[in-house]
């Protein structure tokens, strides 16, 4: 078992194990961690009362992070006609139709969110096996596949986030970097867990969250109260 780092060491020594927090007290902990070199990502972890192979249980959806998600978003848009000239303008990284198909069944990669006009979407299927491991095949549920590319890109750039629940019933998404102000990693955190408990399935009974951790980058999680 690999030894925890120095910095991780002198995080948890100020640290109570035991001890649940609130969200903005987890925040300020946060703050006062041993910094790395790098702006940290400040990630939320939940494990939920669900059972991922039953469909009406999955946890999806979006959210819009109302500080954004501190980091640049490469946003490439599949579409046609009209549709590049609107995504261009609109700041889309990478536009194009079959041919971007075909670059992208080549191995090119290199973009971090895929939005699509619907009439796209019988030549795009072919690369479900590409995109969909990787998280980055366009949804309707998502609003990544729709006629209105502007607004879809613009709420990417802003900071619009995707949750999906894992096979373990866990959920993990960052919410910022360390760099952040502590009202901002707050606002968007907070607007995750909003966000995440409005999903709740119908089914599920009893408890949804299980467990809630907040944690950055090389340190140790909090457990937060849910």
């Amino acid at each position: 078992m690999k030894k925890p780092s120095k910095r991780y060491r002198e995080s948890a020594k100020a640290l109570d194990p035991a001890k649940t927090y609130q969200l903005k007290e987890a925040v300020a902990a946060l703050k006062k961690m041993t910094p790395t070199k790098f702006d940290g990502a400040v990630d939320l972890h939940f494990n939920l009362n669900v059972d991922s192979k039953k469909s009406d249980q999955m946890v999806r959806g979006t959210v819009v992070l109302p500080h954004g998600t501190g980091r640049k978003i490469r946003v490439a848009v599949f579409c046609k006609g009209e549709h590049e000239r609107i995504a261009k303008d609109s700041g889309a990284d990478i536009v194009g139709g079959n041919e971007l198909i075909d670059k992208v069944a080549g191995g090119f990669l290199d973009f971090d969110c895929a939005i699509a006009t619907p009439d796209m979407m019988k030549d795009l299927s072919k690369l479900g096996k590409v995109l969909g491991p990787r998280g980055l095949m366009p949804s309707p549920k998502t609003g990544t596949v729709t006629n209105d590319i502007a607004k879809a890109i613009e709420d990417v750039k802003k900071g619009k986030v995707e949750f999906r629940v894992d096979k373990q019933g866990g959920v993990h998404l960052s919410v910022g970097r360390i760099s952040f102000a502590e009202e901002q990693i707050y606002d968007n955190a907070n607007c995750v867990v909003e966000a995440l408990t409005e999903a709740r399935p119908a089914s599920v009974k009893g408890k949804f969250v299980k467990s809630l951790f907040i944690s950055l980058t090389m340190n140790p999680g909090l457990r937060l109260e849910i």
